[in-house]
């Protein structure tokens, strides 16, 4: 039997379109969409979307659920993580596997499907980081790269950690160029922030925003500007990570004006937020530690200057959330122990509606940079991303006109407080499905851990 859904009445909204259209639904994927009043469709089930967007499910390509990290662990599972994205609109993330030093890329895999599967509530994928660059590894990310697992993500960042040296650098991005797979960078100079870390604790200063003053924009900017030439030397594509920093985006735009395969990715938390939190007095400012850190307020413009020019092409979140209590607090009196990140899956969607709404980007460049260009970058595209015969019902039902405070009440991450605390918002998710299954329902969640499938990718859809 099959299930047919209608969707009637609204506004769709893609990152090529809008049209007034009614969509159907066939079982789990979308079959048809018309012109209202064009077509005499039996349904199952009719939705009502009068004065309502339908939009695709967000795609958010940068989480990190029950992420080990500064001796402990991120706090949303894939079960509370995939829950709050719903609640926000995403039906896909991409989350990474870690390989630790010392361990195959494989045995790091197998440990993240064992924390997703069957617990999900939304579809799922991975990248892998690559920590420990051998033979071995090289090896393998040919095999994972064929099995769908077809990005690789790398730190110039936290030497001891996740840190790779330019060599081994080169040889991935070497290693990629042949495989087709998509090296993603952490683009910070590790070495020298540590001794600027040093230093700063020497003099003690110990208070949260001596995070955001060690990690300077230059060091943000130098290791781009070496990541796209590594990546050039190597032939290779090359996707940077949370670009936080002016200097680094005019980095993004001369390679890219090069004509290089060379791609940015930035946050909501960059776009919205500032030093000036950081700098909150007592402790508060540990609520707003990530890395890259949070930039003074002038870098906004040329964030959002970016995303218009297409210097920037996407919109993740990097969650990572950490609790203020219990977890933030273990860098009390050093900021250098504060885990590194901060929550947001559940309000990416609705931050960049409302730049909608504040003029800084277009309807449809809010779908393409949140929806769209992820899926292509990462190869799930059309399959997600888009509303289109064909394509996953994946779709959201969202009120352009509904009022929301942003609050650690009323949010579904399983973290102690927002990093939007009080801010008023305009826009709101009202229905979610997920390959055609209601997952929110009118603002009731209807969703269950399980539903959420493993998605295989292909290689990036810019370089075909």
């Amino acid at each position: 039997m099959t299930r047919r859904t209608a969707i009637c009445g609204g506004l769709v909204i893609t990152a090529s379109d809008e049209i007034h259209a009614d969509v159907l639904i066939e079982d789990t994927r979308i079959a048809a969409l018309a012109v209202p009043g064009t077509h005499s469709w039996s349904a199952d089930r009719t939705i009502d979307a009068t004065g309502k967007y339908v939009i695709p499910g967000g795609v958010d390509a940068h989480t990190h659920m029950e992420l080990p990290f500064g001796g402990t662990f991120a706090s949303d599972t894939f079960e509370t993580g995939t829950r709050a994205a719903a609640w926000g609109g995403t039906t896909t993330i991409v989350d990474f596997a870690v390989q630790s030093v010392g361990h195959t890329l494989r045995e790091g895999l197998d440990a993240w499907h064992a924390k997703a599967e069957g617990n999900c509530a939304i579809d799922y994928a991975f990248h892998m980081i690559v920590s420990d660059v051998n033979q071995e590894t090289l090896k393998e990310m040919d095999l994972l790269v064929e099995e769908g697992v077809t990005s690789f993500k790398q730190f110039m960042a936290y030497p001891g950690v996740f840190y790779s040296d330019d060599g081994q650098i080169l040889r991935a991005m070497q290693r990629s160029a042949d495989n087709g797979g998509l090296i993603m960078m952490h683009a910070e100079n590790g070495i020298a922030i540590d001794v600027l870390v040093e230093q700063a604790l020497a003099r003690g200063e110990t208070d949260p925003r001596y995070h955001g003053e060690v990690r300077k924009a230059l060091l943000e900017a130098e290791a781009t500007h070496r990541a796209i030439r590594l990546a050039q030397v190597a032939g290779a594509p090359l996707y940077v990570v949370h670009v936080s920093a002016m200097e680094a985006v005019a980095e993004l735009a001369r390679a890219r004006d090069e004509g290089l395969h060379v791609f940015g990715e930035t946050c909501p938390q960059y776009l919205f937020l500032s030093t000036d939190n950081l700098a909150e007095p007592g402790f508060e400012g540990a609520k707003y530690v990530c890395s890259t850190p949070l930039r003074p307020r002038e870098h906004q413009a040329h964030l959002w200057k970016g995303l218009r020019t297409n210097d920037l092409q996407v919109v993740s979140t990097d969650h990572c959330p950490f609790c203020f209590t219990g977890q933030k607090e273990l860098g009390r009196g050093d900021f250098s122990r504060i885990p590194n990140g901060l929550p947001g899956v559940e309000n990416r969607m609705d931050l960049l509606h409302q730049a909608v709404v504040d003029g800084h980007i277009s309807r449809r460049r809010w779908i393409e940079i949140a929806c769209a260009t992820p899926a292509r970058m990462f190869g799930m595209y059309p399959k997600k991303g888009t509303i289109a015969p064909g394509a996953d019902a994946d779709v959201v039902l969202y009120d352009p006109h509904a009022e929301q405070v942003l609050s650690a009440e009323t949010h579904h991450m399983n973290v102690d407080y927002s990093a939007y605390e009080g801010r008023r918002v305009t826009g709101r998710v009202e229905t979610v499905l997920s390959r055609g299954e209601l997952v929110i329902d009118r603002r009731e969640y209807t969703g269950r851990a399980g539903h959420g499938a493993y998605i295989p990718r292909s290689t990036c859809q810019y370089l075909h």
